[in-house]
């Protein structure tokens, strides 16, 4: 019976162990996107997180976009500044997707501690950004997500104990994603023409 009850136990160890999971999130500056008058730009910012650890030390990821031909015409990045010390810009890929970017950052404690801006008890860690350019009077909604397999691994997390600490890499890490609808607004000439409409209504 007691051998029975450890083995449980042990399998209840294993199980929250295995549970451990990262994941990525876009959030957008602008949702919708007025493309008139000219190429505008608006700034996707990629964030990471974890159910478990104290930072996140290092990663990389790429950006995949679905209806950005025609829209996008370019896309550059900047790494968070406490990942920037293993920073890999691998390039804009075109029409919204991007090949990624490696990031990450020296931890040796006590000596070197991970960074204030990567720590995990502040919520999800800001990783990067992107600069999206829209073209001008472009129309039409895109739609990114994040991918891995672009370093050995997507994200890296550090743990720590007091002591020399304990480093997890995460594959697999659970894709964010967003939408951001690009519209040229409506000319002058047809804001004139609704408001003609408008006053007829009146005098009736």
């Amino acid at each position: 019976m007691k051998n029975t009850v450890t083995l449980i136990a042990f399998a209840g160890i294993a199980s929250i162990a295995t549970a451990q999971s990262g994941s990525f999130s876009i959030v957008p500056s602008a949702l919708t996107v007025d493309s008139s008058g000219g190429a505008s730009t608006i700034t996707l910012a990629v964030y990471g997180d974890a159910d478990f650890g104290t930072a996140i030390s290092g990663g990389g990821f790429s950006l995949t976009a679905n209806g950005g031909a025609g829209i996008v015409s370019g896309m550059t990045a900047a790494v968070a500044p406490w990942g920037a010390l293993g920073f890999m810009d691998l390039g804009d890929a075109g029409d919204g997707n991007y090949n990624g970017m490696i990031f990450g950052q020296l931890i040796f404690p006590p000596f070197i501690p991970a960074a204030a801006d990567s720590m995990l008890a502040n919520g999800a860690v800001l990783l990067g950004n992107f600069t999206v350019t829209i073209a001008a009077d472009s129309a039409g909604v895109i739609d990114w997500s994040t991918a891995g397999g672009v370093g050995d691994f997507d994200m890296e997390i550090f743990t720590d104990d007091g002591a020399a600490g304990a480093f997890t890499q995460l594959s697999g890490v659970s894709a964010g994603s967003a939408s951001v609808t690009v519209v040229p607004a409506p000319s002058a000439l047809a804001l004139l023409g609704l408001g003609g409409i408008a006053a007829g209504r009146r005098r009736r």
